[in-house]
């Protein structure tokens, strides 16, 4: 293909189509057709231009979005239901291949392009997409990160695993992914915990048997990172029977798990907090572990109040922090909130916790290497606590008391 504006009309014919469905159909008059042609051009030699950037491609992909929103708008007034937004779609991604492979450095593309792709609930497309992108930046914590907590959204607990230890070997100059890894199983343990609580669970079902199905995997959800063998080894996969398909008279066989198995399920290691503090000693040894690394795992595990391994998930940080960093304002502060940790700020336990805080605060104060980061650490979280709407009034002024005879040792 010749220059920039051969290439542009090229482009702009294949929308030619979808033009004459517009003006056939009256869904935009012939002075706006002619406007979005010559808007559309415009884009063209834009991002065909040598020195185009990333956002003039983010740029027409916008317009792009809101012409087909315009379009569905004016289809749903005219009741016009035979127009249809897979032409703007395969337009759209059509784009997308454009500017990543002009600018495959661009992580604001490749977010963009996923979740384009979300939005249009095109699955295997994504997991391709998810694929060139970890291939291209294998040290992006967010790329793992979007591709774990995506998986494990689907229910398969099993693949986000994977995609979180494979980028765990590959984002060792950071906590950020490690964190996020960690906060990926509590939040599978909170779901197990509301699981054996009986919560979504039909009745008649065993509880144990409704977590395991939830760890399913879904059409297309699979991420492949071999390609070339990826066909050849779907062709000769062994199909081993299911023990849960229907019988030779028609009927499905009832699951079957003994009393013995589900104490063994409910008693793993895994179900009190194993792994979070797995993944939290493991990163004990990375380059990047420092007292504000394991002060994010502390605030983070801190979070998710009701479960019943979080005080021993808790208690495990806390003591690797005095340990390692002993009068450090990150040790200091962690040790001082202890008590409030998996606390409802406006449940009846909260005063007496309170007053614990209050006296760590006065001891704290004297043992920190680091007396003003440790003030500026505690104000912060002072502050997250006023904002809470309900607030008991006593418990809000002696807050606010504190925290400002904090900020005037500070400022003397």
């Amino acid at each position: 293909m010749g220059g920039a504006a051969e290439k542009a009309r090229f482009y702009l014919e294949r929308a030619a189509p979808e033009l004459r469905e517009f003006e056939e159909k009256e869904i935009f008059t012939k002075d706006e057709i002619r406007s979005l042609v010559t808007k559309r051009s415009d884009f063209e030699h834009l991002v065909l231009s040598p020195g185009t950037k990333p956002t003039d491609f983010l740029n027409y992909i916008s317009w792009e979005t809101s012409l087909d929103r315009l379009r569905a708008k004016r289809c749903a007034r005219l009741k016009i239901r035979s127009s249809s937004s897979h032409a703007s779609q395969a337009r759209t991604f059509n784009i997308f291949e454009r500017a990543v492979n002009k600018h495959p450095g661009s992580l604001e593309l490749w977010f963009a392009y996923l979740d384009f792709a979300a939005n249009v609930k095109a699955t295997k497309r994504w997991n391709r997409i998810a694929t060139r992108a970890l291939r291209l930046h294998p040290s992006e914590p967010s790329l793992w990160t979007l591709a774990g907590r995506r998986a494990a959204k689907a229910g398969d607990m099993e693949r986000a695993r994977a995609h979180f230890l494979r980028g765990c070997r590959f984002c060792t100059t950071e906590p950020n992914l490690w964190v996020e890894y960690a906060r990926c199983e509590m939040e599978w343990l909170q779901k197990i915990e509301a699981k054996k609580a009986g919560k979504g669970v039909r009745k008649g079902v065993n509880p144990v048997e409704a977590i395991k199905d939830t760890e399913t995997l879904q059409e297309g959800d699979m991420i492949e990172f071999d390609d070339e063998d990826s066909d050849e080894e779907m062709d000769g996969e062994m199909m081993l029977p299911d023990p849960d398909a229907e019988g030779a008279d028609g009927k499905k066989k009832k699951k079957v798990m003994t009393e013995e198995e589900t104490r063994k399920i409910e008693q793993s290691p895994a179900l009190s907090g194993a792994i979070p503090m797995a993944i939290f000693d493991i990163a004990r040894k990375q380059q990047f572990f420092g007292a504000r690394a394991a002060e994010m795992f502390f605030d983070m595990f801190a979070h998710f109040g009701g479960l019943s391994c979080q005080e021993r998930i808790v208690g495990h940080v806390l003591g690797a922090m005095q340990e390692m960093y002993p009068g450090h304002a990150c040790t200091v502060s962690c040790w001082i909130r202890q008590p409030v940790v998996g606390v409802d700020v406006l449940g009846v336990g909260f005063p007496k916790a309170l007053r614990e805080v209050l006296a760590r605060l006065k001891q704290g104060l004297g043992e920190t290497k680091d007396k003003k980061a440790l003030v500026k650490k505690i104000t912060t979280w002072i502050e997250g606590v006023l904002v809470v709407e309900g607030l008991d009034e006593g418990i809000k002024m002696v807050l606010q008391h504190t925290k400002g005879s904090l900020e005037q040792q500070v400022a003397n």
